[in-house]
């Protein structure tokens, strides 16, 4: 069944029956994604995968988008419908291409991180990211918890025991053991848990919305991480030296950006054949830790 077919389909069962028409969206990776045109309302976007993963990973999805706008102040789509194998949201802007986009968007991300401290690392229930499920198991300790939830739970998956020999597997452990001494005590707050660029949207009159959240609370750093990383526009420059200043980030912080990263590169190679070179990534950090 073609993509606009799968997707009209899901609406329709859904309970949208005046769907009409499905275009499929442009960026997505995990997921099956378009634009629905509707006779009798305004368009939709939906989302959905050929087999749905068990587990709510649409209603955690949908949870995370609401936590996000109450309780951090950020903007995201309307969930329109969440069920067990659809997800359905108001449509939101391209991206626009300006410096001062990014500012704003350093204003909302700094805004969550600082007014949702936390006492524990984790969230309330798991969630998903991509498709697989994300751990998050309550736990007093970020070191421990990064180190648990977020790093060595990708051992054991196939395509990161493929790509990463046993050198490289204690390396990650030896890296584990020495987070401490690596990385700073933070505190944890609610995070987005995969920003990057294309989960970076507009909302009609130009401010930043958030879409394809996997939220926790955990270090605010896991987000910097993530757009720092991972490719974004020549703009986006503005948005790193907003954000360190209205947070009061120390100098030192671009250099922790590729540990932390780790967790990110490790889930693409879980998920996907074609890795976009987050093993080499991966190698490249651990190269100190593999004596």
């Amino acid at each position: 069944m073609s993509i606009p077919s799968l997707l009209l389909d899901r609406l329709r069962r859904a309970g949208l029956s005046d769907a009409v028409s499905v275009t499929p969206a442009e960026g997505g990776v995990a997921a099956l994604a378009g634009i629905a045109t509707r006779c009798e309302g305004p368009p939709v976007f939906v989302k959905a995968f050929r087999e749905t993963p068990s587990g709510g990973l649409f209603a955690a999805e949908a949870e995370g988008l609401r936590v996000l706008r109450e309780l951090g102040g950020a903007a995201t789509p309307e969930v329109v419908f969440a069920g067990r194998d659809v997800l359905v949201l108001s449509v939101l802007q391209p991206r626009p291409a300006r410096e001062d986009f990014w500012e704003r968007l350093a204003h909302t991300l700094a805004r969550l991180h600082t007014t949702t401290v936390h006492d524990r690392f984790g969230w309330s229930r798991d969630n998903w990211l991509g498709r697989c499920r994300q751990d998050n198991t309550w736990d007093t300790d970020g070191h421990a918890f990064f180190a648990r939830r977020r790093l060595l739970r990708w051992l054991p998956e196939p395509r990161v025991r493929a790509a990463l020999d046993e050198r490289d597997r204690r390396a990650l452990e030896r890296l584990c053991e020495r987070l401490p001494e690596l990385l700073p005590p933070r505190p944890a707050c609610l995070t987005h848990g995969d920003l990057w660029a294309h989960n970076i949207l507009a909302t009609r009159d130009g401010q930043p919305a958030l879409i394809d959240p996997a939220v926790s609370y955990m270090w605010a750093e896991v987000d910097l991480a993530h757009l720092w990383c991972s490719p974004h526009p020549p703009e986006a420059g503005r948005f790193f030296a907003r954000y360190a200043e209205l947070t009061g980030l120390d100098d030192d912080w671009p250099a922790r950006m590729p540990i932390i990263q780790l967790r990110q590169h490790l889930a693409v190679i879980a998920q996907y054949e074609h890795d976009w070179g987050a093993a080499d990534q991966v190698r490249a950090t651990l190269r100190p830790f593999r004596s």
